[in-house]
């Protein structure tokens, strides 16, 4: 009987009216998480509405994809919460043709976020496995303005700043001096700062006149920087 089970499991998942409430999800999330909570950029509502969600989470959380909060996707990371991703993105307030440095690739759904709005996407995941499975879920899906690299995101990417704008999507002890440089005149940061595993402070950083200035937004909850083993 698991034949069966495989297979019928194939003929929902791949039916158009599963297809459809995959669609419904997506637009009540949209909706009821995003423009309700104050997300009003057209640019970003635009990209959550086309970015499909399910297709960045585990098979167990298929289901829970749309859902008003993270969810897990292996060694110890998480998606985050559509709102927090969606509030980060409006932040830093992406352009056309801007250039996005983002620390923490996951499963690759922020990137792809970003790659809807902006010229060009780096992102830099530590973990050699969600690594691999991001560049080969995002190529698949035909993101060719993403560049996924296996590295240590404390150091940023110097080779290719100064950036617009730079998403960090796991909490750090305190901001990176590194990624400041890499931030262009007029450039924001978006990066939660605070202990591992407590609650943590979203901060905005923005580059202005030759001034770096820091603001503390609102509680959050991420997974810890990781770092190398050769700090």
């Amino acid at each position: 009987m698991k034949w069966l089970s495989i297979l019928l499991g194939t003929l929902i998942v791949s039916s158009p009216l599963y297809a459809q409430n995959f669609d419904q999800k997506r637009a009540a999330m949209v909706q009821n998480q995003l423009r309700q909570r104050g997300i009003v950029q057209t640019n970003v509502l635009e990209a959550f509405q086309k970015v499909e969600r399910h297709l960045f989470v585990p098979a167990a959380y298929t289901s829970m994809a749309y859902s008003d909060g993270p969810l897990p996707i292996g060694y110890g990371q998480t998606i985050s919460q559509p709102y927090i991703v969606a509030y980060m993105t409006q932040l830093v307030n992406p352009k056309p043709n801007g250039k996005v440095l983002e620390i923490g690739t996951g499963s690759g759904y922020q990137a792809a976020i970003l790659a809807e709005i902006v010229e060009k996407v780096y992102t830099i995941e530590i973990i050699p496995e969600l690594g691999k499975s991001a560049t080969d879920r995002l190529k698949e899906l035909g993101y060719q303005n993403i560049e996924v690299i296996t590295a240590d995101g404390y150091h940023g990417l110097e080779e290719q700043a100064p950036f617009d704008a730079i998403v960090v999507t796991a909490a750090a002890e305190h901001i990176p001096p590194s990624l400041i440089q890499q931030l262009k005149e007029g450039g924001k940061m978006i990066i939660p700062v605070g202990s591992p595993f407590l609650v943590q402070t979203l901060m905005l950083v923005e580059k202005k006149a030759k001034k770096v200035t820091t603001k503390s937004l609102m509680p959050v909850r991420f997974v810890p920087f990781t770092r190398s083993q050769e700090k």
